[in-house]
């Protein structure tokens, strides 16, 4: 990596307007402190966890019907650690505190329609939704699903749900029908929301047909309902169980927001899926409440007169942290459908015309607009922009270049890096600190992050395992169908116990920013030399004749041997010129065990649903071994390009 340097700072008058500014003041007036920057408050929020809590319940102004008898409790265990016991509350009616005129929601689809919502019409919406729910009986426990486009009613839904207790679990409708059952069969939902069908790149797909042979392995469903999208009043006659959303809705009766204990089950959530079942994480109403909250307000610098956006689907957990920014009372702009149709400026176009002023993508997004040549900064009007979030894989430096070069000079590049597991951030942005190009601002308030070295000793300035070494309020409360917390305890605590291991590679620099270098399980061993797979993307993609890469490190004559993949422009073919030009970027630029042993070219490069390349399914293909759960894929079919690689011994 090339020097770090800082590439934004804000101005003084900037930082005193944020939200973060406003904490370290009423942290200072309230504790009788005398912070004067992120990374003392950081400091205290780390070594005094219950406290720097209980100001999050009285800053956010948390709505409950009972306090709290303690904010922490057994807080030496992790897992075990109980948060706020005593305190009953409803996380639908903090999310709908507001109930005014001003915009709620704003819907864009890809086919170039449009529709809004007020922060009244949608409390309106979800008392109707919830008045349908409990006529069918929907209880507490109980669990309702949605297969549904990222569209106003998917919130409607979940809001009704969590309105009366009911767990919320949701999957895009792009998810293949074995990708659904997967999930919904492991948790058995008595109600299923979904849309007719959703529109993208220009074609017209329907879910209904789908949702039909989904129901013949689901017996748990009782009630379908179908949310009209593609067509105004579908024909529902082939699903069984189905009513119209209209009809679903029609009786009003008043809202009930269930009061309920702090660690209530609020949503429950999967992993990618990747080496077998996913695993059902349930997670709990306050902790997840208080956890978006802080990121949102604080570390994102969301106020009341803010437009967000991020460009997410209903099975990314970016979704459920979106909707959250109700609570704070924004503009929420939804948007379904493929973000380069028409053209690559599809999304920056519905910027400046919704003058969106927090803009979230992934950094697979940036990277894919600044090949095709996107010049968003040129082309709209972004006046009202003042952070981009980044997220979903690292930001590689060029993509800090061409965010400050081509979308806006002055702008808090916030890329953000957390997980489903949590429902948000371990490293985030922080609006009163400046930008060094390569890495994420800091680490999130409240959270103990570390990087472990190989000795299990925290470092700084050198690259180590994610680790938290204390508890949070937005840890799964428990996994579904894990009675005795085996799965739980092996999917975090198994390497270090009593401590949150999360499987990311990082660095944590001098400056208090961190540097994240891929997933630790995909982590490159050459020579014994542990490597980032970021490290590697990083540098190819600079290449100029590369659309995307992957790499991988396969055991090769007792030794690790670094395999790259990569997919060219079209029309490019993968020369000894090119290849050289490759490695000597690669050896430049980092060091002579990052330069790939082989570079094969190869038509498509294999991704999760939520577009994180997936590197072990590719390792384990080209060494023989099998892929338990392609269903996981959003594009399964690459993997069979692999196949006649295995074990490459070439």
């Amino acid at each position: 990596m090339k020097k770090r340097e800082i590439i934004w700072k804000p101005s003084g008058e900037r930082i005193r307007a944020t939200e973060m500014y406003r904490y370290m003041r009423y942290v200072n007036e309230t504790r009788r402190r005398d912070f004067s920057d992120y990374a003392d408050l950081y400091r205290w929020s780390t070594d005094d966890i219950p406290d720097f809590w209980r100001s999050i319940w009285d800053f956010m102004e948390v709505i409950h019907s009972r306090g709290y008898d303690d904010v922490l409790v057994d807080g030496e265990k992790m897992p075990g650690a109980r948060w706020f016991p005593g305190a009953t509350l409803n996380f639908a009616e903090n999310l709908l505190r507001y109930r005014d005129e001003r915009t709620a929601l704003v819907f864009r689809s890809e086919n170039g329609s449009r529709r809004q919502m007020s922060y009244g019409e949608l409390f309106s919406a979800v008392e109707r939704c919830a008045a349908g729910m409990r006529a069918m009986g929907i209880r507490s426990g109980d669990r309702v699903a949605g297969f549904m486009p990222n569209m106003p009613e998917t919130a409607v839904a979940m809001l009704a749900a969590a309105s009366i207790g009911a767990l919320w679990s949701s999957c895009s409708p792009d998810f293949g029908i074995k990708g659904v059952l997967d999930r919904f069969g492991q948790i058995r939902p008595r109600l299923i929301f979904t849309a007719d069908g959703y529109f993208y790149n220009g074609k017209t797909v329907d879910s209904l047909d789908r949702i039909r042979h989904i129901l013949e392995s689901l017996p748990s469903i009782e009630k379908v309902v179908v949310v009209p999208y593609t067509d105004e009043r579908p024909d529902i006659s082939v699903v069984p169980h189905a009513v119209h959303y209209a009809d679903f809705t029609a009786s009003r009766e008043p809202i009930v927001f269930e009061q309920l204990p702090f660690e209530h089950p609020l949503y429950i959530m999967y992993s990618s899926g990747t080496t077998g079942l996913p695993k059902c994480m349930v997670q709990g109403a306050g902790g997840i409440l208080l956890h978006q909250m802080k990121e949102l307000r604080l570390h994102s610098d969301l106020k009341r007169d803010d437009v967000i956006f991020y460009f997410t689907t209903c099975g990314w957990m970016m979704w459920n942290w979106l909707v959250c920014s109700l609570s704070l009372g924004a503009t929420i702009v939804l948007f379904d459908g493929s973000p380069f149709h028409p053209n690559p400026s599809a999304l920056f176009k519905m910027a400046g015309e919704e003058k969106i002023s927090i803009f979230g993508t992934s950094a697979r997004y940036i990277a894919a607009i600044e090949k095709e040549n996107v010049r968003p900064a040129r082309d709209f009007d972004l006046s009202a922009l003042k952070a981009l979030l980044s997220t979903g894989s690292p930001l590689a430096v060029d993509g800090f270049d061409y965010v400050y070069r081509e979308i806006k000079r002055d702008l808090c590049l916030s890329s953000i890096s957390g997980g489903t597991d949590i429902n948000g951030c371990f490293a985030l942005g922080n609006p009163m600190g400046p930008v060094y190009r390569g890495e994420l601002q800091c680490r999130g308030l409240g959270m103990k992050v570390e990087s472990f070295g190989e000795d299990g000793k925290p470092v700084t300035g050198e690259k180590g395992e994610l680790v938290c070494t204390a508890p949070f309020p937005s840890m799964p409360i428990h996994f579904w169908d894990d009675p005795d917390g085996s799965k739980y305890h092996k999917a975090y605590f198994d390497v270090y116990p009593g401590v949150w291991r999360h499987g990311d590679f990082i660095e944590i620099t001098e400056s208090g920013g961190v540097v994240i270098y891929g997933r630790s399980d995909a982590t490159l061993n050459p020579g014994g030399v542990r490597i980032g797979t970021a490290e590697i993307y990083r540098q190819v993609e600079t290449i100029e004749e590369v659309h995307d890469s992957l790499v991988v490190g396969q055991s090769w004559e007792n030794d690790v041997r670094v395999v790259l993949f990569v997919k060219l422009k079209e029309g490019r073919t993968l020369t000894d010129e090119l290849a050289a030009r490759i490695r000597k970027t690669v050896r430049d630029n980092t060091t002579p065990r990052h330069v790939p042993a082989k570079i094969i070219a190869i038509d498509d490069i294999p991704y999760t649903i939520n577009m994180k390349k997936v590197e072990l399914a590719v390792k384990n293909i080209i060494e023989g071994r099998p892929v338990t759960n392609r269903d996981a894929l959003a594009n399964p079919q690459a993997l069979e390009l692999y196949r006649d690689l295995a074990e490459l011994k070439v």
